[in-house]
């Protein structure tokens, strides 16, 4: 008889053991060690520039996993939402998309430290701005006086995505 009271109260402590695990939120840290899980959806948090000898590059960081990301040529670049122009100048523009992502946390707070809108003094990149933060997609920007030859890719630890843009043939920096 004690023996059946034991392995009850066992198979009911394995099942309320399991049905506490079952409460603790998808996002929630289970470690005990003070670090927090990454984000669910990317968070966008900077952008930065600097120019090289043949070659500028913007890198664009990421706390989270790398999201899907595009690069297209664009005629203007248009704010995300409300479709105005965005004052950059320049004759060639790159739209860069990231999404899912966001650049603000769950509160709706920014996390985003980067520009968002500022003319740039480098051989090729003229410009950048943040373009929009709006239904899971951030849009960055980049003007350029002269059509942009670039590369795309990603590197890790931390996630970023790094754009080089060609210097034109005979520039030097």
């Amino acid at each position: 008889m004690l023996h059946r009271q034991s392995l009850a109260a066992m198979a009911a402590g394995i099942v309320l053991a399991a049905g506490i695990g079952a409460t603790i939120p998808a996002g929630a840290s289970t470690e005990r060690s003070g670090a927090t899980a990454p984000p669910s959806t990317a968070l966008v948090v900077d952008a930065r520039w600097g120019g090289h000898a043949t070659f500028d590059r913007l890198v664009i960081d990421i706390r989270g996993a790398m999201p899907p990301v595009t690069v297209t040529p664009a005629s203007a670049l248009h704010y995300d939402g409300s479709g105005q122009r965005v004052p950059l100048a320049g004759k060639y523009f790159l739209e860069i998309r990231l999404s899912p992502a966001a650049a603000h946390d769950e509160s709706g707070r920014s996390v985003y430290q980067g520009p968002r809108l500022l003319k740039i003094y480098l051989p090729t990149l003229k410009g950048v701005a943040l373009t929009g933060d709006f239904e899971g997609v951030v849009s960055i920007g980049a003007a350029f006086d002269t059509k942009p030859v670039y590369k795309v890719r990603t590197l890790h630890s931390p996630e970023r995505l790094v754009i080089d843009i060609n210097h034109p043939a005979g520039c030097r920096a």
